[in-house]
C-alpha cells in the first residue's frame, strides 16, 4: 500500500510562547537558479480525452539525463537549505539528546525463552537478543549493526524462531525496495545456512522444527505463491502449494497463537478468504474455511476445537464468530459478538481462557477482553482523551497477562501488562525522555470541524500550555486518510523541538482514513475520494477560524497517500497555507493506476478505482495533482523522496515539482531532495540517519515560520 512505513515516519514534526513574526526569505536568490526540467511531451488519449504528459522521460530510472536532473535538484536544495545547516544541527543535537540511546525494550516470554531487543549509543541499527527466563546469559539472534558493515540500508523484515527455540528464519532487504531475502540461522552455533530465498514476504514454521512455509512476490510485488521449504535441502525443490492468480489478492501464511494451526490468508481490500493446514500435518492440503466473496472480509484464530472468525458479514465493522474446526464453512458459523455500527472491531486476539477485542469507538481505540467460562467482557480504561494503544507481543497462548503499548501526545510510549483476572495493569517500561521533560507543561485536545457537506471531523491538538488562540501562534496540520487507516496519536521527544517553539501540532482525522470505522474509509475512497481533501480543507479553516493559528503561519505535511492528500488541497486551496511539506507523496495518480505493471496498482484499484473505466477516470482527473497542477500562486513548498522507493516511485514526485517549476506563478521556495543513496518509503534506515532527516524537515518547517534558532 502507498502507506507511510507505518504513518509514523512522517508525524513528526513542530512547536513554545509565540515567537514574534520574522520576516523570512521565501524565495530563491538570484544567484540560484532552480533545475528546468526538460519537455518532452507524450501524448495519452483515453476515454475521449486527450493528456499531455511533460516529463514521462524522467521514468528513465538510470539514464544519465534523469539522474544528472536530479542530482541537480539536490544541489539547488543543498544550496537555498545552506542557510539552516546550523540550525540542523542544533535541532540534530537537540533531539539526540532527548533519546537515551544505550537501551533496553521490555522481554516478552516465547517457549522458554524471553525475547528482547537492544540499542547501543553510536550504533544506528537495534540488536535483536534472548535469554533463558530463568537465567541472564544472553544470546544474540541479530546484530543488525555488523550486518549493515558493508551497507548503505539495512531493513529487518520476517523473524521467526523454530519451536524448540533451535532455527531463526529472518529476512532483509538492503535497497530500500522492500525486496526481502530469507535465510535461516541455527542459534545453537550461530551458522547461517547456504539457502538465501529471493522476494521472501511472510513465513511460518510447521510443528517439525524443519519444515518453513514461505510466501514469495512476483514482479509487481504482489505476495502470491506459497512454498514449504525443508530445512538443509535447496530451495530449488521446494514445493509450490498455493499460487493467487487473481491480482487483487494478497497472500500471507502465519501460525496461530495455540502453534496448532498454519492460516494462508488471500485477501484484496475489500474481500478475503482463509485456508488452515494442521501445523504437524506439513504435507496435508491446506483447507478452505469459506470462499471469497465481493464485499466479504474475515480472518481467522484457532483455540481448541473451535476457530473464531473476525467478519464483517451482517456489518462493515465486522462481528466475532466461532466455528468448529471439523466443519468451519459459513453455515454453521455461531455468532459471539454482533456487530455494531458505531464499534470498529479492528483485530481480535485469542488465548486459551480469553479472547481480546481491540476496538474502535468515537475515534478512540478501547480493549475489550472477555473471559469464555465467564463470558463477561470488560474494558481497559485510559485517563486522557486522545491517545492510542498498540498490541504489543502476546506469544504465550495460555496467560491471564496481556500485553500492549499505550502512547499519546504528552505520554511516552508506555509498555502494560493488563491480568485478565484480577483487571490490574502493571507499567513495565516508559520510554525514558531524557533533559527534564514534564508533561504537565503541555495540552492536547480534541476539537470537531464540519465538512462541507455537514459531516463532523475530529481534530487532535496538541500545543504547550498557556496558548492563547489569538490566531498569532504557528502550527503543524497532519493528515492522511486513506486505506480505512487512522492516524495514531503518538508520542514524539522530537516535536518537542517544535512544540518548545510554539508550535502547535495538529491531526485532522479526516475521511478515507479507520478512525470511525469502515464507513469512514468508504466515504473518502473510490468516487467519494475528494470528501479527504475537502475535510482536511475543513479542519485547517476551523483551527483558523477558532484562533488557533493564521494562514501565513500553518504549515501541512503529510506522506505517500498522505502526500496526496497535500498535492490535492495545494491545487484547491494554495492560499491556506503558508508552507506544505510533502513525503514520498502520490500524487502522479492516472498514469500510476493505468500501469498494471508497478508495484500495488492491480490491489488498489478497490480503493483509487481502475482509470480505464471511464467514470473512475473523470473522476481521479478532478483530483490528481499531477494533473491539477495550473498557472497560480502555490505556497512554499518542500517534497522529499527515494530513489529506491518500492511504493511510491521516484518519478512521481519528481514529475510533480518539475511542472510546478513551469506552472507556478509565484516566487515562493519549491524544493525537492531525493535521498539517491539505498533507501525506501520512510527514507535511511539508521536511526541517526532519519533523525538527520527530520532535522532537515523540521530546520525547513521553522525557518518558513519565522523561527530561526
Amino acid at each position: 500500500m502507498r502507506s507511510s512505513v507505518a504513518l509514523l515516519a512522517f508525524t513528526a514534526c513542530v512547536a513554545s510562547a509565540p515567537p514574534k513574526p520574522v520576516q523570512t526569505p521565501t524565495s530563491a536568490p538570484a544567484q540560484a537558479p532552480p533545475p528546468i526540467a526538460k519537455k518532452d511531451p507524450k501524448v495519452e488519449q483515453l476515454h475521449g480525452d486527450t493528456r499531455v504528459d511533460d516529463y514521462f522521460w524522467l521514468r528513465n530510472k538510470g539514464a544519465p539525463e534523469v539522474v544528472d536532473y536530479l542530482k541537480a535538484e539536490n544541489a539547488y536544495t543543498d544550496v537555498l537549505m545552506k542557510p539552516t545547516e546550523t540550525f540542523q544541527e542544533q535541532l540534530y543535537q537537540e533531539m539526540l539528546a532527548r533519546i537515551q540511546e544505550t537501551d533496553v525494550t521490555v522481554p516478552y516470554p516465547d517457549g522458554d525463552w524471553l525475547y528482547y531487543s537492544r540499542t547501543e549509543k553510536g550504533k544506528q541499527y537495534p540488536i535483536h537478543c534472548r535469554r533463558k527466563s530463568n537465567e541472564s546469559l544472553e544470546n544474540v539472534l541479530l546484530d543488525l549493526n555488523e550486518m549493515a558493515k558493508e551497507e548503505k540500508f539495512l531493513a529487518l523484515g520476517t523473524m521467526e524462531v523454530s519451536d524448540n527455540g533451535n532455527l531463526l528464519a529472518y529476512s532483509t532487504d538492503t535497497t530500500g525496495f522492500r525486496q526481502y531475502t530469507l535465510r535461516i540461522k541455527d542459534l545453537r552455533t550461530d551458522a547461517i545456512a547456504s539457502e538465501a530465498i529471493p522476494r521472501v514476504d511472510s513465513v511460518a514454521w510447521a510443528r517439525d522444527n524443519r519444515t518453513l512455509f514461505y510466501v514469495v512476490e512476483d514482479d509487481a510485488k504482489r505476495p502470491y505463491r506459497l512454498y514449504r521449504h525443508t530445512v538443509g535441502t535447496s530451495a530449488e525443490r521446494d514445493v509450490l502449494l498455493y499460487e493467487e492468480k487473481d491480482e487483487m489478492f494478497r497472500l500471507l501464511v502465519e501460525r496461530s497463537r495455540s502453534k496448532d494451526y498454519l492460516f494462508l490468508t488471500s485477501e484484496s481490500h475489500t474481500s478475503s478468504e482463509v485456508r488452515y493446514l494442521r501445523a504437524d500435518r506439513i504435507e496435508a492440503t491446506f483447507q478452505l474455511i469459506a470462499p471469497r466473496e465481493k464485499d466479504h472480509e474475515y480472518y481467522v484464530d484457532h483455540r481448541g476445537r473451535d476457530f473464531y472468525v473476525r467478519t464483517n458479514s451482517g456489518g462493515r465493522n465486522f462481528r466475532i464468530a466461532r466455528a468448529p474446526v471439523s466443519h468451519p464453512a459459513r453455515g454453521n458459523w455461531k455468532e459471539l459478538v454482533p456487530h455494531r455500527d458505531d464499534v470498529m472491531v479492528e483485530n481480535l486476539e485469542v488465548f486459551k481462557d480469553h479472547y481480546v477485542l481491540f476496538e474502535r469507538y468515537d475515534g478512540l481505540p478501547r480493549i475489550r477482553v472477555t473471559g469464555f467460562a465467564s463470558r463477561s467482557s470488560q474494558y481497559v480504561k485510559f485517563p486522557e482523551a486522545v491517545y492510542s494503544i498498540f498490541p504489543a507481543p502476546n506469544h504465550k497462548f495460555d496467560t491471564r497477562k496481556l500485553r500492549f503499548a499505550y502512547q499519546s501526545f504528552v505520554t511516552p510510549m508506555s509498555v502494560y501488562d493488563h491480568d485478565v483476572k484480577e483487571g490490574g495493569l502493571a507499567l513495565l517500561k516508559r520510554i525514558e525522555v531524557l533533559g527534564g521533560y514534564d508533561p504537565s507543561r503541555y495540552q492536547s485536545e480534541r476539537r470537531h470541524a464540519k465538512a462541507s457537506d455537514g459531516t463532523s471531523i475530529p481534530i487532535s491538538i496538541m500545543y504547550r500550555k498557556g496558548l492563547k488562540l489569538d490566531g498569532r501562534s504557528p502550527m503543524l496540520l497532519l493528515g492522511y486518510g486513506s486505506y480505512g487507516f487512522p492516524f495514531p496519536i503518538i508520542f514524539s521527544s522530537n516535536w518537542l523541538s517544535l512544540v518548545d517553539r510554539g508550535v502547535s501540532i495538529a491531526v485532522a482525522h479526516i475521511r478515507g482514513g479507520g478512525e470511525l470505522g469502515k464507513k469512514w474509509h468508504d466515504q473518502g475512497r473510490m468516487l467519494a475520494k475528494r470528501n479527504t481533501f475537502t475535510d482536511f480543507i475543513a479542519a485547517a479553516e476551523f483551527l483558523i477560524a477558532e484562533g488557533y493559528t493564521h494562514g501565513d503561519r500553518l504549515v501541512a505535511q503529510g506522506g505517500s497517500a498522505g502526500g496526496l492528500l497535500m498535492g490535492a488541497v495545494t491545487n484547491m486551496r494554495p492560499d491556506l497555507f503558508k508552507a506544505v511539506v510533502a513525503l514520498v507523496p502520490f500524487v502522479d495518480v492516472i498514469n500510476t493506476m493505468l500501469d498494471t505493471s508497478l508495484p500495488l496498482t492491480v490491489g488498489e484499484f478497490e480503493e483509487w478505482g481502475n482509470p480505464k473505466i471511464k467514470q473512475d477516470y473523470e473522476y481521479i482527473k478532478t483530483y490528481s495533482p499531477y494533473d491539477n497542477v495550473t498557472r497560480k500562486a502555490y505556497p512554499t513548498i518542500l517534497v522529499r523522496t527515494s530513489y529506491n522507493d518500492s511504493q511510491v516511485m521516484y518519478w512521481e514526485p519528481a514529475k510533480y515539482v518539475a511542472k510546478l517549476r513551469s506552472l507556478k506563478t509565484d516566487s515562493n521556495l519549491l524544493l525537492f531532495k531525493i535521498n539517491m543513496d539505498p533507501a525506501g518509503h520512510g527514507g535511511a534506515s539508521g536511526r541517526y540517519t532519519k533523525l538527520h532527516e527530520t532535522a532537515f524537515d523540521y530546520a525547513f518547517i521553522l525557518w518558513q515560520l519565522g523561527i530561526k534558532s
